[in-house]
């Protein structure tokens, strides 16, 4: 449409205000757009997962194959190059066998022989004798008749001087070896027997590793029978770095787990353990290899107190003949609630009253015992100290080869801040098959706490993790 002027007028664009408002059914419509969108977009999303999902367990199938298929041909080397062996070895010692009996024999016939030679010669002489004193007999008898008589005298008396009468003797055949060889026909049986009955085939070994426990510079490794019929006697655990070729045994013994020490902290180490049946010398087939870590850092004695020698982890303390006396403490307050803290007692000495194992809240030199205020300790004698104070129940007498475990747990009386504030932790020892459980109450918050000891006599010796 066009003005007076001849210009374009366009009429005036609606508002939003002046626009009919919409229909009930288009709004419906819309919304049900959106809810289709919205389970559009979550189908999807669970398809994805979904998918995943079944990739991550086409992977774990194309892992189990793998591990058939390289179980078997490993299965196969092991079983040709150990029949392989076998029958060298048995080849060896038959032949070792086999020339043990000829030369056995060879001795049997010279010493035999030996005297009939003795005897042949003497015969063969004789022979010769006689011929000689034949040839001269008729000689005589057949000579002239004038040298007929001194002839006949000298081959008499030369037939006396023999003794014509003696002769040597000869054994009988019964009396000299026969030879032969015994040889038991049942040692075929035996070795078929015994052949047919070498060597198995097992499609898992009877234990599997079962569980990894994160320790402070150590993993605490379980394990379990999985095979119902298989009795075990011993276990034989091993282990190694990732990055290493060779396993290194750890552990042989009847229990089903052990603390494995000295682990570095983040740092892969795979494991596997075997069984030995009962009755039986041979190992069962390692189980699957697995992997475990820790992210614990290792639980150090501070260096530099002068009455305690440390091992080269600083793990151990030995109290030496020092005279100087005083607390060890951690280098670092590593013990954190929730943990097990264990003391093992590698040597003993002389025992002392003050002597301390525990946990503080703080160092302070100058004391000679955690039997202190902020403080929860067991003495050599088994007596616990918590807070200075002696309970009423006590643990048995520490000795060589004790192991001592603190296990905490915190338990919160009133608000906690960074100003302090009442807080409880509940206390476990545990000493030579017995415990005490008590409330510690402390009047500020502990994240982490150290650990001590102190021994009035040298030869104590503590290993901590």
């Amino acid at each position: 449409m066009r003005g007076p002027s001849g210009t374009e007028v366009r009429p005036p664009r609606p508002n939003a205000a002046s626009l009919p408002p919409r229909l009930p059914m288009e709004a419906a419509a819309e919304a049900e757009v959106r809810l289709l969108l919205q389970e559009a977009r979550e189908s999807i999303e669970a398809a994805r997962s979904y998918r995943r999902e079944l990739q991550q367990r086409l992977r774990g199938l194309h892992q189990a194959r793998e591990q058939i298929k390289d179980s078997a041909t490993l299965t196969r080397d092991v079983l040709e190059q150990h029949f392989s062996d076998l029958k060298g070895t048995l080849k060896k010692l038959l032949d070792e066998r086999l020339m043990s009996l000829l030369q056995e024999v060879d001795v049997i016939e010279q010493e035999s022989i030996k005297p009939l030679d003795e005897c042949q010669k003497l015969i063969e002489h004789g022979v010769s004798t006689a011929d000689d004193l034949l040839r001269e007999g008729e000689s005589a008898v057949d000579g002239d008749v004038g040298q007929q008589n001194e002839k006949l005298c000298n081959f008499t008396k030369k037939a006396l001087h023999i003794q014509l009468d003696s002769l040597p003797e000869v054994p009988s055949l019964v009396d000299v070896p026969c030879l032969s060889a015994q040889l038991d026909d049942c040692l075929l049986t035996i070795l078929k027997n015994q052949i047919f009955r070498h060597g198995t085939v097992a499609s898992r070994p009877p234990v599997q590793l079962e569980e990894f426990v994160e320790k402070p510079g150590g993993i605490l490794v379980r394990w379990c029978k999985v095979d119902e019929d298989f009795i075990p006697q011993d276990y034989r655990l091993q282990y190694r770095k990732s990055s290493a070729s060779h396993f290194e045994d750890v552990y042989v013994g009847s229990e089903t787990e052990f603390m494995v020490l000295h682990i570095d902290p983040n740092v892969d180490y795979q494991f596997r353990v075997c069984a030995r049946g009962d009755g039986r010398q041979e190992w069962s087939p390692w189980s699957v290899p697995q992997s475990g870590r820790t992210s614990l850092v290792p639980h150090e004695w501070t260096t530099g107190l002068e009455g305690y020698s440390l091992s080269s982890r600083r793990n151990i303390a030995l109290r030496n003949d020092s005279q100087s006396c005083g607390v060890l403490y951690s280098k670092a307050p590593t013990y954190f609630c929730g943990q097990t803290l264990t003391f093992r007692i590698e040597t003993v000495g002389q025992p002392d009253r003050r002597d301390s194992l525990g946990v503080c809240v703080e160092q302070r030199n100058g004391d000679d015992s955690l039997q202190r205020d902020k403080a929860v300790c067991i003495s050599t004698n088994g007596a616990v100290f918590v807070n200075g104070k002696e309970m009423t129940n006590q643990l048995p007498a520490v000795t060589s080869g004790s192991t001592v475990t603190f296990d905490m747990e915190v338990v919160q009386l009133g608000p906690c801040s960074n100003e302090g504030g009442n807080f409880k932790l509940r206390v476990t020892i545990s000493s030579n098959n017995r415990e005490v459980v008590f409330d510690w109450v402390l009047d500020q918050c502990c994240g982490s706490l150290y650990f001590g000891c102190s021994f009035s006599y040298p030869g104590w010796k503590v290993l901590v993790f």
